[in-house]
């Protein structure tokens, strides 16, 4: 099994990605981190394979704590997953040896892609690691392990819509005890207004909320929604 440290200052996300993660065969959650701290006392333990990163964390960025990482001597393997999608910040994730960079919203089936990639460059060196020296032929299947194809769209979400994101609003749906408007919806996930009313709008035409109205005083009335789905 490899074992996998989920990082991410969102209690939430790091819920979701590390469910994720326990239905990709051959991984497991070996522990969660909501911090720069955390996560790098758990590395020192020496019990991680891979780290799943966020970028922004409240005490360190992600590119941070692999500097620190790699200047203590911990060769452990990094996957970015993080809403940062700059150029340059992508550049010194690479430099610093991040495996993949995954941006934030994202589907389930781009995350499997990524990992079944990364333990097929185990399985690869872990074959061509006894002869102690890799011709070209061992080098090329060892970088070409980490090649993915592009992942298409989850079915059923429309475009520009994540697994991801869409879990997290119907979670604050399902366990809210009364209908929240978009707004109380998006301060509840840490996405705008605009995202969670598309994300609302859908989920109730697809029919796993529901839609009340609620008139005031200035008579336009507030949208209303409410978890319906089993």
């Amino acid at each position: 099994m490899i074992d996998v440290l989920v990082v991410d200052d969102d209690f939430r996300v790091a819920e979701i990605n590390a469910k994720y993660v326990g239905k990709v065969p051959g991984f497991r959650v070996a522990a969660r981190a909501h911090s720069a701290a955390q996560a790098l006392a758990t590395v020192q333990r020496g019990t991680i394979d891979l780290v799943l990163l966020d970028h922004y964390l409240p005490d360190q960025t992600g590119l941070e704590l692999v500097h620190r990482m790699r200047e203590q001597g911990h060769g452990t393997d990094v996957i970015m997953i993080t809403a940062a999608g700059d150029v340059t910040t992508v550049q010194a994730a690479m430099r610093l040896g991040a495996l993949h960079y995954l941006v934030k919203p994202f589907t389930f089936a781009a995350l499997r892609t990524r990992l079944d990639s990364y333990a097929a460059l185990r399985r690869t060196v872990d074959r061509v690691g006894g002869r102690g020296v890799a011709g070209q032929e061992q080098v090329d299947r060892i970088f070409g392990a980490l090649r993915t194809a592009p992942v298409p769209s989850s079915p059923g979400l429309p475009s520009g819509h994540s697994e991801p994101t869409t879990d997290l609003i119907c979670r604050v749906l399902h366990h809210a005890d009364r209908p929240l408007s978009a707004h109380e919806v998006a301060a509840e996930t840490g996405l705008s207004r605009s995202t969670a009313q598309r994300y609302l709008r859908h989920l109730e035409q697809a029919g796993r909320l529901r839609l009340t109205l609620k008139y005031g005083d200035t008579g336009r009335p507030e949208h209303l929604y409410a978890w319906v789905a089993p």
